[in-house]
């Protein structure tokens, strides 16, 4: 059995000898990370960088961290940056995580959130899920959003967008492909959107998937290109990987990017602190924006 580190991602076998790696290196591939991605790799994560690169760049026969880095530094594609993002970000969920911002959502927030539409007369359901990772988020809220809408869900322009840096999670997502023993961890209620393949594997329907809309986007872009607000923000357990100085500029997209009464959700081991001038606290972890 492999072991895990505290963000659940496999730690490298100890018969395995590590690349070695300079403080130049290090320090020059950190700072294009967090340029790049956000992403504030400490000291402590050093030993986590050469382990999740070092196959790569033997199989690349690139010898040494600092070829490495002049290769990224040199490519026009775009490729190399893009593998290098694949590799170093960690995208660990699972269905259900965080129970109790689903249940909000679907008992308080999203039926707040009908409400105030109809009432002005528009059916634009707008939910956004950054950093969606393998889709189990997204498909969820979908499922939850046609447990409260029902025959009704027709009538509204309510699909998600889900959003993330990584191609290859996205590519798992856009397949709602997951083992068994994952849709188990569901309510009984939602593990009816999905249908067993062959293999045992379960597949999110098609009535469920094709309302997400999945897509690679870089929170670190500093305008948000989106034409709407949105009125709902899942945005959990990614900016615990940013420094303080970039959670701030990215909350603040994130605010611009809200309708008034908007809801904004993150991760239980984040916080924006019960004074944030932004967004009011309303439980651990899920806040609202306030009205004009």
């Amino acid at each position: 059995m492999t072991p895990n580190d505290s963000n659940g991602v496999p730690e490298m076998p100890r018969s395995v000898s590590m690349m070695t790696i300079s403080d130049e290196e290090f320090n020059a591939l950190r700072r294009l990370i967090y340029d790049r991605f956000g992403i504030n790799l400490t000291d402590e994560k050093r030993s986590l960088l050469v382990g999740r690169l070092q196959k790569m760049l033997r199989t690349s026969k690139i010898a040494t961290f600092q070829d490495y880095y002049d290769y990224l530094k040199t490519d026009t594609s775009g490729k190399a940056v893009s593998d290098l993002v694949n590799m170093v970000s960690t995208n660990y969920t699972y269905f259900n995580r965080e129970k109790d911002h689903f249940d909000y959502f679907s008992k308080t927030a999203l039926p707040a959130i009908c409400q105030k539409l109809e009432q002005q007369k528009r059916k634009d359901l707008r939910v956004w899920c950054a950093g969606c990772s393998s889709g189990e988020e997204a498909y969820t809220l979908v499922m939850l959003m046609h447990e409260y809408l029902g025959s009704q869900y027709g009538n509204w322009d309510a699909g998600i967008l889900a959003t993330d840096i990584s191609e290859r999670v996205l590519a798992t997502a856009t397949q709602g492909i997951y083992g068994a023993d994952k849709v188990a961890s569901l309510p009984k209620n939602l593990q009816k959107y999905f249908n067993r393949l062959p293999d045992g594997r379960m597949q999110v329907i098609d009535k469920v998937r094709k309302e997400v809309t999945f897509r690679r986007f870089n929170l670190m872009n500093t305008t948000f290109p989106f034409k709407k607000p949105f009125q709902i923000i899942f945005c959990r357990n990614v900016m615990i990987y940013f420094d303080q100085q970039t959670r701030n500029a990215l909350v603040q997209r994130f605010h611009r990017s809200m309708e008034p009464e908007g809801y904004f959700f993150i991760g239980h081991s984040e916080t924006l602190g019960r004074d944030s001038q932004l967004f009011k606290y309303i439980m651990p972890a899920a806040y609202q924006k306030g009205t004009l």
